[in-house]
């Protein structure tokens, strides 16, 4: 382990690509249970407190990129191990993400709202803030967040 530590560095193209497929899988799993939350309070209720719908829109982005990975994990090692390894990923690029998504919303908007011209940057942002923090992870302790 100390020989990784001492080799870090930020050049690995192969860390990078492997990086960015991780982080992509996190973010679909994040921006199904976001933005349904989001769009939910919005067609249904949308006099409710926006920092509600945030915290609650975060909450269910976390619980659908668990499950998401989960049964992507399943079908290589089983559900109980693929439930164990997606509760083992990273909180930190996930609530990281999430946060990125809706303060980008926010920003653009006005608001917590979706709008077909927020959904991209609020995308862009949530996947580019963890993307180092995962190559980081990746490369330096060998742990990928999915």
């Amino acid at each position: 382990m100390a020989e990784a530590i001492d080799n870090f560095h930020w050049r690995c193209r192969h860390t990078w690509r492997q990086s960015a497929r991780n982080t992509a899988w996190c973010l679909l799993g994040c921006a199904i249970g976001d933005f349904g939350t989001i769009a939910a309070f919005q067609i249904w209720s949308p006099e409710t407190n926006p920092m509600l719908v945030m915290i609650l829109a975060i909450m269910n982005g976390l619980i659908t990129s668990i499950a998401l990975e989960t049964v992507i994990l399943s079908r290589q090692m089983g559900w109980l191990n693929g439930l164990r390894t997606a509760f083992g990923m990273s909180l930190v690029s996930m609530i990281s993400m999430e946060i990125a998504m809706n303060t980008t919303d926010w920003v653009l908007v006005g608001s917590l709202k979706l709008t077909w011209w927020s959904i991209i940057p609020s995308l862009a942002a949530g996947f580019v803030t963890p993307w180092p923090y995962n190559y980081w992870r990746l490369k330096k302790f060998g742990v990928a967040c999915h």
